[in-house]
C-alpha cells in the first residue's frame, strides 16, 4: 500500500486484494488517458482518475507488441490549481521505477525543491522528440499530507506585514545576487543570518518556538521529496471521495513565500483549518510542469 493513499480519501485500502481492485477500477474507469511510445514493440501508458475534484489515484505501466498491459506502479495525486513558481527545472529519472523526480532552485524556499513529477508522460513526449530543455515552463506544486496540526497565527500589525514583504524582498534579491557571485551580498546575508540566529537564541529563553518562527520549509526524513512544512493557509474547502466518502481537506498554503496546495484525510488533522490560520505537517512534494502550448 502507497503511504500517502489515505491522503485522498483511503484510509481503509490495507490489503492486497483491495489495492488490486482499486488500480482495476481506476484502469478501466480513467478519466484521463495519456500514452507514449518507449521502443518499437511498447507503449507506455497512464490512466488516472479523480475521486474527487483535485485528488484521485494513477497508475502506470505500458503495453506489449501484442497490446497486453502490464502494471508497474500506482500513486495518489493532488492536482494543483495554482503556479507556484517560474524558476528553471530540471528532471531526473529514478533508479527502480519509470518515476521522474523534478529539482527547482528558487530563492524564497532556501532549499533545493525536489519533487515527484506527476505529469511524465509531457515529459517523456517531449524527450522522444528532442525538445529538451524547454524555456518559458511554470511549476504547480502540490503536497499530500498523512500528519497535520491547525496553529493559530501570530498577531501582526499592518507596520509588520508590510516591513516583512519589504525585507522578503530584498533578501531575495541578495540570494539572487549571492548565486551569480557577488561577494558583498553573500556577506550581507552572513551578517544578517548571524544576527537572526542571535535574536532567537536570546528570545527562545522567555517564548514558544512557534511564537518566533512564523513559517519554515525543511526537508525530512530520509526521502528527498518529503518535507516538513509550517505556513500560512490562504484558503481552504473539504471534498468527498467519491468511492470511500472519506472527507479530505484540501488548503492553499503560503510557506516561506512559495504558495502551493496540501490535501490531508479529516482523520489525520487536528484542529479546524481555517483561513489566517497556519498549518503545520510533513508532506510527500508532487509537481506539475506546465509547458508553453
Amino acid at each position: 500500500m502507497h503511504k500517502f493513499l489515505r491522503a485522498v480519501g483511503f484510509s481503509e485500502y490495507k490489503e492486497k486484494k483491495q489495492i488490486d481492485e482499486l488500480i482495476r477500477e481506476v484502469i478501466l474507469h480513467a478519466d484521463e488517458r495519456s500514452y507514449t511510445t518507449r521502443s518499437e514493440k511498447s507503449l507506455y501508458a497512464e490512466f488516472a482518475r479523480n475521486f474527487a475534484d483535485e485528488i484521485g489515484i494513477a497508475v502506470c505501466g505500458e503495453f506489449d507488441d501484442e497490446d497486453n498491459y502490464s502494471f508497474d506502479y500506482y500513486f495518489p495525486y493532488l492536482q494543483s490549481k495554482i503556479v507556484s513558481t517560474g524558476e528553471d527545472i530540471s528532471v531526473e529519472r529514478h533508479a527502480a521505477l519509470e518515476s521522474y523526480a523534478g529539482i527547482c532552485e528558487d530563492p524564497k524556499v532556501g532549499v533545493s525543491l525536489i519533487f515527484y513529477l506527476q505529469n511524465k508522460i509531457a515529459y517523456l513526449k517531449r524527450w522522444n522528440e528532442g525538445k529538451l530543455p524547454v524555456r518559458g515552463t511554470s511549476l504547480s506544486l502540490s503536497g499530500l499530507s498523512c500528519d497535520g496540526t491547525i496553529m493559530m497565527p501570530i498577531q501582526k500589525t499592518e507596520w509588520q506585514k508590510k516591513k516583512i514583504q519589504k525585507d522578503t524582498v530584498t533578501r531575495n534579491r541578495l540570494i539572487q545576487a549571492a548565486r551569480g557571485g557577488d561577494e558583498e551580498a553573500i556577506e550581507s546575508l552572513t551578517l544578517e543570518d548571524m544576527d537572526t540566529y542571535t535574536t532567537i537564541s536570546r528570545r527562545i529563553q522567555k517564548m514558544d518556538v512557534f511564537s518566533l518562527v512564523d513559517t519554515y520549509f525543511m526537508p525530512y526524513g530520509v526521502e528527498c521529496d518529503q518535507y516538513s512544512i509550517l505556513g500560512e493557509i490562504l484558503e481552504c474547502n473539504s471534498v468527498k471521495n467519491s468511492m470511500t466518502g472519506e472527507e479530505v481537506f484540501i488548503m492553499q498554503v503560503c510557506c516561506n513565500d512559495l504558495n502551493f496546495q496540501v490535501c490531508i484525510n479529516k482523520k489525520d488533522l487536528m484542529g479546524e483549518p481555517a483561513v489566517g490560520r497556519r498549518f503545520k505537517g510533513s508532506i510527500w512534494l508532487q509537481g506539475y510542469i506546465n509547458y508553453p502550448d
